[in-house]
């Protein structure tokens, strides 16, 4: 095989891995950004705008996942 094929392998099984890694990422992220240090306001929410936002992109990065889901 070329060093071609071999680069072009590597790079689809490292896109695999990712796309997977995509969503639970953002939820983490999500958890994490939702409890800050504007706790301590009287009238902030737990969930901020930065967690709103992990939360939509984890959704939004679902789709792998989905798809896997759906072939079982």
């Amino acid at each position: 095989m070329s060093s071609y094929l071999l680069d072009k392998e590597l790079a689809l099984r490292a896109a695999d891995v990712l796309r997977f890694a995509a969503a639970p990422t953002f939820a983490l992220l999500a958890v994490v950004s939702g409890g800050g240090s504007d706790m301590l306001c009287l009238q902030a929410s737990p969930w901020g705008d930065m967690s709103v936002m992990y939360g939509l992109m984890s959704v939004f990065h679902l789709g792998p996942w989905l798809r896997l889901v759906s072939r079982r």
